[in-house]
């Protein structure tokens, strides 16, 4: 999964500055969350939804189709781009917004690089064609694992993985994040750059991160988020709703939730060091450059071959855009750690 823009082009809190480390010219809100936050939406405190028919197999089908274009055009790290408050986003300059968004997310989560206590083994959650897993795989030396629902992105990843030399330290497989196929305590870090927007069952999605991260391990996820509710909201207003279901439809996505819904799951789980932030302003502009790439010739005629489903996505590019505007949509970080064995 991990995607942005047509991909699922595969959500935070207005919070006071933190003092985790970053990188130089970093903008960014963030807080340790230190006692419960209210519940965006009162089904919280009741059992999940269920997937709607047919998710899965949407998910898949829809990177599987999708995958190759926004490789042909973007590259193989299928997510936002980081930049500066304000900044303006260039096809020159997107793979560095995006290598940069990895490591604001390494730093936010203050992910050590000391030779003894750097991650030296990965999950990557919804990974795509693998492009944050070789990355990680680089910069720490780890054995790195990728889990995707689509057939088609895992072969890619593992292909690209194999031609840059990664074999050894780099593999992916098709797999359902909330059903891992790992052991419990396998990973020093677990990572999931925006994919958790598919997760029908939120707290299923954090319980399983948290069951296959090592103990004193870190937890680092990316996501897509609505905002959060004011105390006298008890859902969000019905053109925000309908504005969702609109992107929910051509994205494959179940229901939403808010950064404050993620804490207060992680807070269930007695997970530790429990941070957010809204980084909406810094993937802003990222979607002006995503769409006049699309309306190249480039881009139109490679749309125009990949089938129906990355059609639609592309379609509703503009309510994404919207949603960001009406401060409906949150581009959040949220990270915890496992506590340490006793």
């Amino acid at each position: 999964m991990a995607h942005a823009a047509l991909l699922h082009w595969s959500p935070l809190l207005s919070l006071p500055s933190s003092t985790s480390r970053r990188p130089a010219r970093s903008r960014r809100r963030g807080v340790v969350s230190l006692r419960p936050m209210a519940s965006s939406t009162a089904q919280q405190q009741q059992a999940p939804a269920p997937a709607p028919p047919g998710l899965k197999e949407g998910i898949a089908g829809f990177y599987d189709e999708s995958s190759g274009m926004w490789e042909n055009i973007w590259g193989d790290h299928m997510h936002h781009g980081f930049y500066d408050s304000g900044e303006a986003a260039s096809m020159a300059d997107h793979r560095r917004a995006q290598i940069r968004m990895i490591e604001e997310a390494l730093a936010f989560a203050a992910v050590p690089d000391d030779p003894e206590k750097k991650p030296k083994t990965i999950v990557d959650v919804g990974c795509g064609i693998g492009g944050s897993s070789r990355y990680l795989a680089n910069k720490y030396g780890a054995q790195c694992k990728g889990i995707t629902l689509s057939p088609v992105q895992a072969e890619r990843g593992n292909a690209l993985a194999a031609a840059q030399g990664l074999s050894d330290k780099v593999s992916l497989q098709v797999a359902d994040a909330l059903e891992q196929p790992f052991a419990d305590g396998q990973f020093d870090l677990v990572w999931s750059m925006e994919s958790g927007e598919h997760m029908p069952d939120k707290r299923k999605f954090v319980t399983e991160l948290a069951r296959v991260t090592a103990p004193g391990g870190t937890i680092i996820i990316v996501t897509w988020c609505h905002r959060n509710l004011e105390p006298s909201e008890t859902s969000l207003k019905p053109d925000e709703l309908n504005l969702l279901k609109r992107i929910c439809d051509a994205f494959y996505l179940p229901d939403w939730c808010s950064p404050s819904d993620y804490v207060n799951i992680a807070q269930s789980l007695s997970l530790e060091d429990i941070k957010t932030a809204d980084w909406s302003e810094n993937v802003a502009p990222f979607w002006p450059a995503v769409i006049k790439s699309a309306l190249t010739w480039k881009g139109l005629t490679s749309l125009l071959t990949t089938g129906w489903k990355t059609v639609r996505g592309a379609m509703v590019m503009p309510l994404m855009i919207q949603g960001y505007r009406k401060g409906l949509i949150k581009f959040a970080i949220i990270t915890c750690r496992k506590p340490g064995a006793a």
